[in-house]
């Protein structure tokens, strides 16, 4: 069973298990995140789709580091005028291990061990 989600205002398609990073969310590593906007649950030839969210279902992870992300360089030029400037910028941004995909009646859990351990 899969789910789209949305947070941080994309939409990702998940399923128990993935490794999902996501715009940064609060707690501390370890706590619990439950995802509330599900868009739409999908299972095999089976797919119901929200209007605009589907109720009742929920998606479930574990909040696992909280980082800085890869670096954007941000560069400004006036040609002919001596204008340069250089900038760069880190996103913050959470990575979270989904443990359930849950809706329709149905619950789909992860069996797998956390693993804390930063990247």
């Amino acid at each position: 069973m899969y789910a789209v989600i949305k947070t941080g205002g994309k939409q990702y398609r998940v399923q128990a298990g993935d490794l999902l990073v996501v715009e940064k969310l609060d707690g501390e590593p370890g706590a619990e995140v439950a995802f509330g906007e599900v868009l739409m649950l999908g299972e095999g030839e089976t797919v119901t789709v929200g209007a605009p969210l589907v109720e009742g279902a929920v998606v479930t992870g574990a909040l696992l580091e909280t980082r800085k992300g890869e670096k954007v360089k941000i560069f400004k030029k006036i040609r002919r005028q001596g204008y340069r400037r250089t900038r760069g910028h880190r996103q913050t941004e959470s990575v979270v291990r989904v443990t359930s995909v849950a809706g329709g009646g149905k619950e789909i859990k992860w069996d797998g061990v956390i693993d804390l351990t930063p990247r």
